[in-house]
């Protein structure tokens, strides 16, 4: 075996020992879908984050972005929580996504199943909802 065909070999096994995520970095593709819900119902979404120094100008120019609600609180608390949309196609889709995070304020961390939930909840003053400068490119892409 040459040299140059023992190192390649070398560098190939060391890439293929690295944890998954090493190697499955990108988020492009199917490497991005991810559950949401809307309305009660759980559909898988492709997500990708918009590069940084356009989502600014996303968020200043483009009136009819949707949101997608997260909670980190939640996660950081166990407490797994699935993503919430606020439209799906058909329903006012734009393929455009503003993160806002959902703080849990009276009630304990919980998981929601629809805008409308998280619409009633901040109304009564059981969360905050606080708006990102983050925004995603998510598309709707079947059921789980």
């Amino acid at each position: 075996m040459s040299r140059r065909t023992a190192l390649t070999l070398i560098v190939v096994l060391a890439a293929l020992a690295l944890p998954g995520q090493a190697l499955a970095a990108s988020t492009n593709g199917s490497a991005g879908d991810m559950p949401a819900l809307y309305d009660g119902h759980l559909f898988t979404i492709n997500f990708k984050q918009e590069p940084g120094g356009g989502e600014a100008a996303l968020l200043a120019h483009n009136g009819s972005i949707n949101t997608i609600y997260m909670s980190d609180q939640a996660e950081a608390a166990g407490v797994t929580f699935t993503s919430v949309l606020d439209a799906i196609q058909g329903d006012g889709f734009n393929p455009l996504w503003q993160e806002v995070q959902i703080v849990f304020s009276t009630i304990p961390p919980q998981q929601f199943f629809s805008d409308n939930e998280i619409l009633a909840a901040a109304a009564a003053g059981q969360i905050a909802l606080v708006p990102t400068t983050e925004v995603y490119r998510c598309s709707v892409v079947g059921t789980p």
